[in-house]
C-alpha cells in the first residue's frame, strides 16, 4: 500500500512538474521580441540602479490615450518600489509641442493629478482642442492657476527645455504613435487593442529587463 502511494505521489509530481514547465513555455512563447514588443536601435542611457524605468508617451489629443489613461494610472499605483514611472508628452508638431508645455506646466504649477484627466476631459468631452496658448491660460484658471502666471510658465525657459528633451527623445528612440510604453529605454511596447494584453505585455518585458537593471 505504501509503495502504492510513494508512486501515486510521484506521479502527481512528475505531472505538476511538466504542466509548470508547459506553462512556462506558453508564458515565454506569448510574447516575442519584433512581434509584441521590439528593440529601440539607438537606445537611451539607463542607469544600473536596480531600477526598471517604464515612460508613457501619450499625447492628450489623442483618444486611445483618453481611453488607456486611467489604465495606466491603476498599473503604475500597484508596481513595486522598483518601478520608475513617468510620462512623457510627444511633440512632433506645434500643437503636440503646446500640449507638452501645458503638461509640464500642470506639473511645475503643482496642481492636483486630477488635472491631466481633466485635460483629456475637455479635449474628448467637451470639444475644446485647446488650440492655442489662450485657451490653456484660460482652462488654467478653471483649474485654479492665477493665467499670469501660467503663462509665464507656458513660456519659460524651464518649460521649454522639458519640451526641447523631448523632442529630442522623441526623434532617438522613434516615436511613431501613441500610446507607446518604453521599458529602460531599450524596448518599446505599441499599444493593442485590449489594454489589459498591453499590460501583460508590459509586465513580461519589466521582469525580462529586471535581471539587467
Amino acid at each position: 500500500m505504501d509503495y502504492m502511494n510513494k508512486n501515486y505521489k510521484y506521479l502527481l509530481l512528475c505531472v505538476f512538474g511538466y504542466t509548470l514547465i508547459a506553462f512556462s513555455a506558453n508564458l515565454q512563447a506569448d510574447y516575442k521580441l519584433g512581434k509584441d514588443y521590439r528593440l529601440i536601435d539607438d537606445p537611451l542611457p539607463v542607469r544600473q540602479d536596480g531600477m526598471v524605468e517604464v515612460t508613457y508617451a501619450f499625447w492628450y489629443g489623442c483618444n486611445h490615450c483618453f481611453s488607456f489613461d486611467s489604465t495606466i494610472n491603476n498599473w503604475k499605483s500597484s508596481q513595486p518600489d522598483y518601478i520608475k514611472f513617468a510620462k512623457m508628452p510627444i511633440t512632433w508638431g506645434q500643437i503636440h509641442q503646446l500640449h507638452a508645455a501645458l503638461y509640464y506646466s500642470i506639473e511645475a504649477l503643482k496642481l492636483d493629478a486630477g488635472s491631466h484627466t481633466a485635460v483629456f476631459t475637455t479635449i474628448h468631452r467637451e470639444n475644446n482642442f485647446l488650440a492655442s496658448e489662450n485657451a490653456v491660460v484660460k482652462f488654467l484658471a478653471k483649474l485654479g492657476a492665477d493665467e499670469v502666471k501660467s503663462k509665464q510658465y507656458l513660456n519659460s525657459f524651464a518649460i521649454k527645455q522639458k519640451v526641447s528633451r523631448a523632442i529630442q527623445v522623441s526623434r532617438q528612440i522613434k516615436i511613431t504613435s501613441t500610446p507607446m510604453l518604453i521599458v529602460d529605454g531599450k524596448y518599446i511596447i505599441e499599444s493593442k487593442p485590449d489594454r489589459q494584453e498591453t499590460l501583460k505585455v508590459l509586465d513580461y518585458v519589466v521582469e525580462l529587463q529586471k535581471t539587467s537593471s
